[in-house]
């Protein structure tokens, strides 16, 4: 009998990446990659690679937790997901990163970019407008655990810290400022003055790569020295830092390890987040074909170019594990611990309550790392180990602190042409937009910004 050449694996639905509309989609494995094998009645097949990991990819759905839901939904069902954004009744997770775009504007024209944004987009919002886009993301969440105000270019917006004091009025447990850095290169002072709003912040600085040409390329300037000037004033301030990298296939990949082994020297910086580069919003000098990046050739590129972190150090994050990858250490007196190959997964998705304790033992030179059983479940990230990020167990270690925390996250922002509904039900990192609803990261960029909007209507109109 003939046989096909792949080997099928599941069925989901997803996105044809020409109408955006629905189409059905077969999980295939071939040549030790995974595929994603769709038709649309219009625009004919696609084929998209989504893993380069088959063992990795199969091993997700071990980790995949019993859902957490927002305290409030926003919307109902009415065409099906992606079409009721909002949240809406049918999503599976609650807000565990809320992202408040502050503004439109910018003060760069990076050609990748997923809001599109400039110096003469679109507007500032007003502070009464953010402040009812906070007071829905607590309403939603009661105590959420990380806001990120962004933008566009935050910094920028002319009543900038009176938006960082009301967010501090408010019950959340981790506020981050993303930016590019301009700001706190240039203006120490600026620098200073965010310091007055530790504990419990940080900053989400841009760094995508040493090289000025790259730069040119993913942002338009040569930006290396602003990014040395930026680190220079946060680690003088010991301001919390995540440093964030666009990834682009053959452009910066080469630097991963580099990054992180230059993170892992800055005393502000408690880890390295890798985005490989959403196919929305502006985008230039990228080709779908070449330059696009999956998950799991992420962590494979870690691996390959570090020798600090093993293979089971980097695992799925529960609360949307096709998206989303993490490793934890600990840096302690020049040295890095790994924590995250502790964690039993079985654990995680039961709710077990571990907890990872740092004791000292002269056998060890000092330092030893144990798990047992106890009866505290971990909470959001905080200015101390004792509960740093979702879904990892409760660390005690009471002579340690946020300071010897250091983190990888790769955060994988689904587009049209990877997009599985299963991923997009789950995903935790969302919006609230100007109308105030909430919506995940992946579909605002797909189809609810403003020049995007009469694509959803046009195909809701067809439902």
């Amino acid at each position: 009998m003939p046989v096909r050449k792949y080997n099928y694996y599941d069925f989901t639905l997803s996105l044809c990446p020409t109408c955006l509309k629905r189409v059905d989609a077969k999980i295939v494995f071939e040549d030790e990659k995974v595929y994603m094998l769709k038709r649309c009645k219009d625009h004919g097949n696609s084929k998209v690679l989504i893993a380069d990991d088959v063992e990795y990819y199969k091993n997700i759905r071990n980790y995949n937790k019993p859902s957490e839901t927002p305290y409030k939904f926003n919307t109902k069902v009415h065409y099906g997901c992606p079409y009721d954004c909002g949240l809406c009744t049918d999503h599976e997770q609650h807000s565990c990163l809320t992202i408040v775009e502050v503004t439109d504007r910018c003060n760069l024209t990076c050609p990748t970019c997923y809001a599109g944004s400039s110096p003469s987009y679109g507007r500032h919002r007003t502070l009464d407008e953010i402040k009812q886009m906070l007071d829905t993301i607590v309403a939603n969440e009661k105590e959420p655990d990380v806001v990120q105000i962004s933008g566009g270019e935050p910094t920028i917006h002319p009543q900038f810290f009176e938006i960082l004091d009301y967010a501090k009025t408010l019950p959340i447990r981790h506020l981050m400022l993303n930016t590019n850095g301009i700001r706190i290169a240039k203006e120490k002072e600026f620098a200073k003055r965010l310091k007055e709003y530790s504990p419990d912040f940080e900053i989400y600085l841009q760094f995508d790569s040493f090289d000025d040409a790259v730069l040119q390329q993913l942002r338009g300037a040569s930006l290396s020295e602003i990014r040395k000037k930026a680190i220079e004033n946060l680690n003088e301030l010991n301001l919390s830092t995540t440093l964030v990298v666009t990834l682009q296939k053959g452009l910066n990949d080469s630097e991963i390890g580099n990054i992180i082994e230059y993170a892992l020297r800055q005393r502000s910086v408690r880890g390295v987040t890798f985005q490989p580069t959403q196919i929305a919003g502006r985008i230039e000098n990228f080709d779908p074909e070449t330059d696009r990046m999956t998950l799991t050739e992420v962590r494979r590129k870690i691996l390959e170019q570090t020798s600090i972190f093993k293979k089971d150090d980097l695992i799925p994050v529960p609360c949307n594990p096709d998206a989303l990858v993490m490793g934890y250490a600990l840096k302690i007196d020049g040295e890095v611990f790994p924590l995250t190959r502790y964690v039993n997964p079985a654990d995680l998705l039961n709710n077990s309550k571990n907890t990872i304790v740092y004791e000292q033992d002269s056998t060890l030179h000092g330092k030893m790392i144990d798990l047992f059983s106890t009866g505290n479940s971990v909470e959001c990230a905080e200015e101390n180990l004792k509960s740093i990020m979702c879904c990892l167990p409760k660390i005690e270690a009471p002579n340690l602190g946020y300071d010897n925390l250091f983190r990888i996250i790769i955060m994988q922002f689904i587009d049209a042409y990877n997009f599985d509904v299963r991923a997009i039900k789950k995903s935790c990192a969302h919006i609230v937009d100007k109308d105030y609803k909430i919506i995940p990261f992946e579909t605002m960029n797909l189809f609810y910004r403003d020049d995007k909007k009469e694509v959803v209507k046009a195909i809701q109109n067809e439902l």
